[in-house]
């Protein structure tokens, strides 16, 4: 049975009141992969009562005044993904569809979508708390840039003006705070819990702390920025880290300590909760399930340290993985589904082959503060190990209903590389590609890897080769289909022309090209909006020419005929017209004019 999604359902249900009410930015879909479903879920199992109010029209009073004041307070999400992402494209134009939406529709939910709620919740329940989450909240916890506005913005507890805020996971810090409003203790007394923010008018209650460059500070100087984002991204971790105060006209906001990663057992416990998986009937289809609906969340956090990804900031470094015992139960369950065809889409995580921590001292000590475990060099501590990953994937393909097990969310090739026992590649080779395997490079240059936080293309090289031979010796006919990114801090022009190179050379030109989309809490943010390396406070080139960015584009898909002034342009300017002609080396073609 789905939650109630409006009064009706929740007197159809015997009660008076919510426990809280959960406004969400996303179509209400019931599925582990969505963050709202498993804070709701896990809130019901601890017996607190909750109401979901999914995509509310801000524009009006209704919808907010229909369930009446919660018991304990509203909470509030945009959804699975930031509202701005949602909203708008990397050249900032509006998107068409939004798969977070009944049939696709774009304009369910407004723009900044946290702080919009907040503010009429405030509005018509002045005295009611309210308590914020998911990726929107988490990654703006403190000042940051903002792309669409081109300035550093207020922490988000700020301009939202909301109680409490929530980051990373959650379901630990959700329950922790549920149960200290219902024991009685008022939200503005909630200054101690692990993997929260709040705002404060003194310090006199808490010890210990780093205290960041303050917000006009980092407004008004782009190196205290950076300096501001160092010390940040080596406090995520649960161990080594400290509360964090950023200081304000008046405020104070304070980041406690990270939570602790989750546990095996609790992590299994949430993922056995009774989802109807799949979305609330009232909508006719929400495309956001069917990447979804029959795939598997089998660990979560990320020790690859991508620059341009905020996982490290949200969900931490260290691995926490699911047993074995709860993926097979999890893709019984899956079996039995009408419309279930005998694929499982995908087992994995942020990184499908990342299944347990990346070294032993990590659990003692936490993850290092200013050192990457795979970049620019594997570290000689990591624990490289396919096994438990392999056997799951083993077990779950052997299952009576089940044809086959894909992996979809994407792998570290450069860490299956680092495997001295190949089985595991053999394996994937046989039995988990669906015709095409995607791997994100991201680019060729070294200097711009290095900024990325990726191995050396020598890596990729070596993958790939490797790849081809398995796919010859067991008579598969499956690809790589590589992922790169344009116009990433550091890539100028000749970067831009070495990955064409690279790109004619594999005889491969991508449909679609990814430019660098600055979002929230990244290092690669940080790098766009200062111009600085934030590790060494080295400047770093920063394309920002809106031509030149389509040049790089451009270039990545040399071949196409309305590409073709712009290549060579960007050719011209590069002083790479060698590179015009009919050479085997060369790009583009002569023209006559």
């Amino acid at each position: 049975m789905f939650l109630p999604i409006n009064k009706t359902e929740m007197i159809e249900r015997g009660w008076k009141q919510p426990d809280f009410v959960y406004i969400i930015g996303d179509a209400y879909v019931d599925h582990p992969s969505f963050g709202a479903a498993i804070i709701s879920r896990t809130l019901e199992a601890f017996g607190y009562k909750v109401a979901i109010l999914s995509q509310p029209d801000w524009r009006k009073d209704d919808d907010f005044l229909q369930f009446g004041k919660p018991r304990l307070g509203f909470l509030v999400t945009a959804g699975n993904i930031d509202s701005m992402v949602n909203h708008f494209t990397v050249n900032k134009k509006r998107r068409r569809k939004d798969n977070y939406s009944d049939q696709g529709k774009i304009g369910k939910r407004p723009d900044r979508a946290t702080i919009v709620y907040c503010q009429k919740i405030k509005q018509l329940f002045p005295d009611s708390a309210i308590i914020i989450g998911g990726i929107e909240a988490s990654l703006r916890r403190l000042a940051h840039y903002d792309y669409w506005d081109n300035k550093v913005r207020n922490s988000i507890l700020i301009d939202s003006q909301a109680d409490l805020l929530l980051y990373g996971m959650g379901e630990n810090s959700i329950i922790e705070v549920a149960d200290s409003l219902n024991a009685g203790i008022e939200v503005q007394y909630l200054t101690y819990l692990r993997g929260t923010c709040y705002k404060t008018k003194t310090l006199d209650h808490i010890s210990d702390y780093i205290t960041l460059p303050s917000y006009e500070e980092i407004c008004n100087d782009k190196r205290k920025y950076a300096e501001s984002f160092k010390i940040q991204s080596a406090n995520t971790d649960a161990i080594r880290a400290k509360k964090l105060v950023e200081t304000y006209r008046g405020w104070y906001i304070v980041q406690n300590e990270p939570d602790y990663p989750i546990s095996r057992q609790d992590l299994d416990d949430t993922y056995a909760l009774p989802y109807q998986r799949t979305f609330h009937p009232s909508y006719k289809h929400v495309p956001a399930i069917d990447e979804v609906k029959f795939s598997i969340t089998s660990s979560r956090g990320c020790f690859g340290s991508c620059s341009f990804c905020a996982l490290a900031n949200h969900q931490g470094r260290i691995i926490s993985s699911r047993s074995k015992e709860s993926i097979v139960n999890e893709a019984e369950l899956l079996t039995q589904f009408e419309d279930f065809k005998g694929y499982i889409n995908d087992i994995g995580g942020p990184t499908a082959n990342f299944y347990h921590p990346s070294c032993k001292q990590s659990l003692k000590s936490g993850a290092c503060p200013y050192k990457n475990c795979l970049s620019p060099k594997v570290c000689r501590n990591l624990l490289v190990d396919h096994s438990e990953y392999s056997d799951i994937l083993k077990t779950v393909a052997g299952l009576p209903k089940v044809k086959k097990v894909f992996i979809r969310s994407g792998i570290r090739y450069d860490y299956l590389m680092y495997d001295k026992d190949d089985s595991f590649f053999r394996q994937m080779v046989q039995h988990h590609i669906s015709g095409q395997l995607r791997v994100a490079p991201e680019h060729i240059d070294p200097k711009v890897l290095d900024l990325m936080g990726k191995p050396y293309k020598e890596v990729y090289l070596d993958f790939v080769e490797k790849f081809e031979k398995l796919n010859q010796q067991y008579n598969k006919k499956q690809f790589i289909v590589p992922y790169f990114i344009s116009s990433h801090p550091g890539s100028d022009l000749d970067s831009a022309i070495e990955l064409a190179l690279y790109l004619k050379e594999i005889n491969h030109i991508p449909l679609q090209v990814q430019d660098f989309y600055p979002t929230p809490a990244t290092k690669s943010t940080c790098m766009y909006y200062t111009g600085l390396n934030p590790d060494t406070m080295e400047e770093v080139f920063v394309e920002k020419d809106p031509e030149r960015k389509r040049m790089q584009r451009a270039l990545m898909q040399y071949s196409f005929p309305e590409n073709y002034k712009l290549v060579y342009k960007a050719l011209t300017l590069a002083n790479r017209k060698d590179l015009i002609g009919y050479g085997s080396k060369c790009l583009i073609r002569p023209r006559k004019h």
